[in-house]
C-alpha cells in the first residue's frame, strides 16, 4: 500500500478519521470539559467536540501556519494517518503532565496516529513534520510519550474509532476492592524498596517519588484523569525515531529532538548560489560565442595567409616572377 503526505488545511478537515476529527484531548482546556460527559456528548464523552477541533485548527492556520501533516492512501484517497503539532502555549493539555512544561524554544508534537495496517506511515509523517519545522526555523520538537502497560486502558494498538481509551474508567462489577489493591501494591513496593527492614517499609515518608507514582498507577492506571491513550505517542517510537529523553517519568516521559534550525536558510542560500553559478556559466559561454573579431586584425590575418601586405605588395618572394 502506498500513500502520499500532504499538509492539512480546512478543506481536508472533513476527510480526517472520526477519532482524529472529533477528539479534543489536547486542544481544549480540561477545566472546561464536563466530567464524565453527559447527554450532549457522543461516543468520545467529554473529549468529543468536532466544532472545537475545527476552530483550533483554523486558528493555528491563520495565526501560526501549518499544524498537521496527513497521510493519504493513494488508491482510495482516504486519510490513513495524521501528525499534529503546535506551540505549547496553544495546547492546553501540555501543562498538565508530570513532566511539564515543554521548553519555550520547542514545538510540541501532540499526536501521531495511523489507521490499522499503515504503521509505516508514522515515520514518513514524522519526517514531514521535521522538514516543515526546519524550513520555518524551529530549534526543536518535544513530545510527551506514553509507556503502555498490559491493561485494557492502554490497548490502543487497534486504532479503532469506537471511542477513547481512558485510563480512569470505573472498575467493572466484580473487580478487586480498591483498598485491597492498595495494600497489595504497598506490600510489593515495600518489599522491593526496603526488603525486610520494618523501620523503613512501614512508613511511606521514606518512599521515592517513583514508588508513590507506581502505587497511583496501580490504582488508577494513569497519573492523569480522563486520559485518551489513542492521542498519545508511544515512548518507544519516540526513542527509536531519535528523540532524546529530557524529563524522565515511569508513565509520561518527555522527549526532545534537536533540529538543525540553520538547515532551512543554508539550503536556500546554497540553491541561490548554485543558480547564480549556472547563470554565470551560461552568460560566459554566450559571450564567448558572440564576441566580434576586430576588422583590422581580421585583415592582417588574411594578408599573412595570402602573402600580401596591407598596401597590396606581394611580400612572398615565391610569388615574384624571375627576371
Amino acid at each position: 500500500m502506498s500513500f502520499a503526505i500532504s499538509r492539512l488545511d480546512l478543506d481536508g478537515f472533513d476527510s480526517l478519521p472520526a477519532h482524529t476529527r472529533r477528539c479534543v484531548f489536547w486542544e481544549v482546556d480540561p477545566a472546561t470539559l464536563s466530567a464524565g460527559g453527559g447527554p450532549d456528548y457522543g461516543d468520545l464523552g467529554s473529549f468529543e467536540s468536532e466544532f472545537d477541533k475545527e476552530v483550533w485548527i483554523s486558528g493555528l492556520l491563520l495565526d501560526w501556519g501549518t499544524c498537521a501533516q496527513t497521510a493519504v492512501e493513494s488508491s482510495t484517497g482516504s486519510v490513513v494517518g495524521s501528525a499534529f503539532y503546535a506551540p505549547p502555549l496553544r495546547v492546553p493539555r501540555s501543562r498538565l503532565f508530570p513532566t511539564s512544561p515543554v521548553s519555550a524554544d520547542a514545538i510540541l508534537l501532540t499526536a501521531l496516529r495511523t489507521e490499522p495496517g499503515f504503521d509505516d506511515a508514522r515515520s514518513v509523517l514524522l519526517d514531514a513534520v521535521v522538514a516543515d519545522l526546519i524550513r520555518r526555523g524551529v530549534r526543536a520538537i518535544e513530545a510527551f510519550g506514553i509507556v503502555r502497560g498490559s491493561g485494557p486502558a492502554d490497548d490502543a494498538s487497534d486504532g479503532s474509532d469506537d471511542g477513547p481509551r481512558t485510563a480512569s474508567s470505573p472498575p467493572a462489577a466484580g473487580a478487586d476492592d480498591g483498598s485491597a489493591r492498595l495494600g497489595d501494591a504497598v506490600d510489593q513496593i515495600s518489599d522491593r524498596e526496603f526488603g525486610d527492614d520494618p523501620d523503613f517499609g512501614s512508613s511511606t515518608s521514606f518512599w521515592s517519588d517513583e514508588a508513590i507514582a507506581e502505587v497511583t498507577r496501580d490504582l488508577l492506571g494513569s497519573d492523569i484523569p480522563d486520559l485518551c491513550t489513542l492521542c498519545m505517542i508511544d515512548a518507544d517510537f519516540l526513542k527509536d525515531s531519535g528523540f532524546d529523553l529530557v524529563a524522565s517519568h515511569p508513565r509520561f516521559p518527555r522527549f526532545r529532538l534537536e533540529l538543525d534550525s540553520g538547515l532551512g536558510w543554508k539550503s536556500a542560500v546554497e540553491n541561490a548560489l548554485e543558480k547564480l553559478v549556472v547563470m554565470a556559466a551560461i552568460d560566459l559561454a554566450g559571450r564567448e560565442r558572440t564576441t566580434p573579431v576586430p576588422v583590422a586584425s581580421a585583415h592582417a590575418h588574411r594578408c599573412r595567409a595570402t602573402g600580401f601586405t596591407a598596401d597590396g605588395v606581394d611580400s612572398n618572394p615565391n610569388h615574384r616572377s624571375s627576371d
